[in-house]
């Protein structure tokens, strides 16, 4: 279950009105400082000449703002001392952080993280990429870390921010991004990833997702989910590996508590890791070969894949497995 979060709303306003309002902060600052310098200047002493002129005024805030402070004009009277003590030293503060604060967000704060990004791609193979991090990406995922993967292993790619804290602070590594990008799935590794998950909430931007992906990588595994059936078959035609539809696959539980009352727990059972029996899939092993389905060993075979075609274990194929098999089975716990 999600945490509750508080509301949030992204900031509307382009990067250059961003500084732009940042410099009229700090001019508006510096204004102050010169205008109330230029009332209290009787209370200034100039060491050079004597005379405070506007022009010094300027040049006096300017360097007392940024810490320089030459020592030519300084406060002699207690009202130019208290201005400098009270507002001018709160105001420099302000102004300094406010530039470290710039640069950080618009310079050090993307330098990092482009160096970052750099260092997790090195590395970055057999993953999973999850397109989505709704409701069902999400407990996708929980339920993955409940068959033992490991959250590291999970790249999330999303435009929501706080579905991104979220999947975060869970461990996965995240990208706020579109991910019918091609340049996005680069980013992701896409070509190294181990399968990709899409459920991108809308059919047609889980079909475009499919697409690009699938002539970025033509042999990646792709599951998508897809609320229409209409769209089943496109999604297939897109490249996509499994179509799961959750209002069919409702339907079916539906129609199998009509004739049996238990068949919907067991087939939850079957789906979930947390059930009592577990539906496997795994490549034949070395010593199964030749062997019926029905005489495997590790849970009850149900059916064999074999060159894109698959046998129940009452098929001739099946009575004697071979190499490169894929066996779906029951296992118990």
């Amino acid at each position: 279950m999600r945490p509750p979060g508080t509301l949030k709303r992204k900031s509307s306003l382009p990067v250059w009105v961003s500084i732009g309002w940042r410099v009229l902060a700090v001019l508006a600052l510096l204004a102050l400082a010169i205008g109330v310098h230029w009332i209290e200047r009787e209370g200034l002493r100039d060491n050079s000449d004597g005379h405070v002129s506007f022009l010094d005024i300027i040049y006096f805030t300017s360097i007392s703002i940024t810490t320089t402070g030459y020592g030519d004009i300084v406060p002699v009277s207690d009202s130019a001392r208290m201005f400098d003590a009270l507002i001018v030293t709160p105001i420099r503060i302000f102004v300094v952080l406010l530039f470290l604060g710039t640069a950080y967000n618009f310079v050090l704060k993307r330098t990092w993280e482009k160096w970052r990004m750099a260092l997790i791609q090195q590395n970055l193979s057999g993953h999973i990429v999850v397109a989505g991090y709704g409701k069902t990406g999400s407990e996708a995922i929980d339920e993955l870390i409940a068959r033992g993967e490991k959250t590291s292993r999970f790249v999330v790619i999303d435009q929501d921010p706080e579905a991104l804290e979220i999947a975060e602070a869970c461990g996965c590594i995240v990208m706020h991004a579109d991910a019918t990008r091609d340049r996005v799935l680069e980013d992701a590794r896409i070509a190294q990833a181990q399968s990709l998950i899409i459920a991108a909430g809308r059919d047609d931007t889980s079909i475009l997702i499919i697409l690009t992906a699938r002539h970025l990588a033509p042999h990646l595994p792709i599951s998508v989910i897809v609320k229409n059936e209409d769209n089943e078959l496109p999604a297939r035609a897109a490249g996509a590996t499994t179509v799961v539809n959750p209002v069919s696959f409702a339907g079916l539980l539906l129609a199998s508590s009509c004739t049996g009352p238990h068949l919907a727990d067991y087939l939850t059972d079957l789906a979930s890791i947390h059930g009592d029996v577990q539906l496997a899939e795994r490549p034949v092993f070395p010593e199964e070969i030749g062997k019926p389905l029905s005489g495997i060993a590790t849970g009850l075979g149900l059916r064999v894949y074999r060159g894109g075609e698959h046998y129940d274990r009452k098929s001739p194929e099946a009575a004697a497995l071979k190499a490169g098999d894929t066996i779906v089975e029951i296992l118990d716990k």
